[in-house]
Order: C-alpha cells, then sequence, then structure tokens
C-alpha cells in the first residue's frame, strides 16, 4: 500500500481520536481552559516517545506502517494549531495568565511526556 494512502487514512483515524478524546476532555474541565488539547497533545507525545523507542528496538514495523502511525494517527491527533489558536484566543480576550499557563504546561508536559513514553518503552522492550 502506498505511503501517502497509509498517512491519509492514519491521519482521519487520529483526526476523529482527537475529536472524541479532546471533546471528552473539554468536558471533563471546566470549558475556560483549552483542556481538551492540552490533553491530547500531551497523551499524542507520550505515544509519539514510546512508539520511537519501541521502533527503534525490538518491533519490527515496515517503514510505511510506522510512518502512516507517526505521521498520520498521532499527526492528524496532535493539536499544534489548535494549541496556537486557542492560546492566541487567550491572549486576545486579555487572559494572559491563561495564555501563559497553556503554552508553559503544553511544552513541559509534552517534553516530560515524550521522555516518560521513550524510557517506558526502553524499560518494557529492554530497549
Amino acid at each position: 500500500m502506498s505511503k501517502l494512502f497509509l498517512i491519509f487514512l492514519g491521519s482521519g483515524v487520529g483526526g476523529v481520536g482527537r475529536f472524541v478524546v479532546g471533546g471528552w476532555a473539554q468536558r471533563v474541565g471546566n470549558g475556560a481552559f483549552p483542556t481538551g488539547t492540552l490533553f491530547v497533545n500531551v497523551l499524542g507525545t507520550f505515544a509519539i516517545g514510546f512508539l520511537s523507542a519501541a521502533f527503534a528496538s525490538r518491533w519490527l514495523v515496515r517503514e510505511e506502517y510506522r510512518i502512516a502511525l507517526v505521521v498520520g494517527v498521532l499527526g492528524g491527533f496532535t493539536t499544534y494549531s489548535a494549541f496556537s489558536m486557542e492560546t492566541f484566543a487567550l491572549l486576545n480576550d486579555g487572559q494572559r495568565w491563561r495564555a501563559t499557563a497553556n503554552v508553559v504546561l503544553s511544552v513541559l508536559l509534552g517534553l516530560i511526556a515524550v521522555w516518560l513514553g521513550y524510557r517506558m518503552a526502553e524499560s518494557w522492550l529492554g530497549a
């Protein structure tokens, strides 16, 4: 199957996942803060960290399937563009503290999630 077609399919799966998971997390939050986007980005960065370690070690997965999963599914799932727009909207509404919190939490928790996912896969898979 063509890499582009697999990325296309993966992006659709990731986009639907983002809508469902992000919507759930936003409803669980108070609605005034972009909890859904933050949750999806942290979960997606954890997954990319985990999969990167897994693919670098034991998991023998064909290149086109790795690309479809990482670029397609996780690219469709994570929402950096939405993060940027929501942060801008918070700033535009004069909510500097919430905008700053969104940026700091997204970056910091994203880096922690990538590190944690990578290390967890190394530990589980003996990489």
